[in-house]
């Protein structure tokens, strides 16, 4: 199997010295600013099957692999509004903890949208998360919130 189908999928045994278990409730996963974050080149390719846009493309996903660490390797980035002052959007990394630890696997060809006009767009992604224990990915269901309106953007992790 390939490291990018392993990255894609989530499957595959992999050693690492941290746990990324769930417990049984939603846990928050990490947003944060792009900032000095993952390398464009690390965008998963092919490009046209890890990048998705919505709302008329003003806001845009696409799945980073940033290699290391090997079970906690894969974020989402987040283009969207709004506008700062030099008119471009904001860029959000959404990665599995604070600490920049990132998921396991994540299916972006999985995902789902629907939209509520007060919440804004809903993504869920089918994504693992390490199990030290086992060397294996957990099942979870990553959620991401995007409200234009307010640039609040959430993300959360469902067992």
């Amino acid at each position: 199997m390939t490291g990018k189908l392993r990255r894609q999928l989530g499957t595959g045994a992999f050693a690492a010295v941290f746990t990324l278990g769930m417990a049984g409730a939603a846990a928050a996963a990490a947003v944060r600013d792009c900032g000095d974050g993952p390398r464009i080149d690390t965008q998963v390719e092919p490009w046209e099957q890890n990048t998705a846009s919505y709302a008329d493309g003003a806001i845009r996903v696409a799945l980073i692999d940033t290699v290391e660490p090997a079970a906690a390797a894969v974020h989402l980035v987040v283009i969207a509004p709004p506008m700062d002052e030099l008119g471009l959007p904001g860029c959000r990394l959404i990665s599995q903890s604070e600490d920049g630890t990132g998921f396991f696997g994540l299916d972006f060809a999985g995902r789902r949208a629907s939209y509520d006009p007060a919440t804004g767009l809903e993504l869920t992604f089918p994504i693992q998360t390490y199990v030290a224990e086992t060397g294996q990915g957990k099942p979870a269901t990553l959620r991401v919130t995007i409200n234009q309106q307010s640039g609040q953007i959430t993300a959360r992790t469902d067992p």
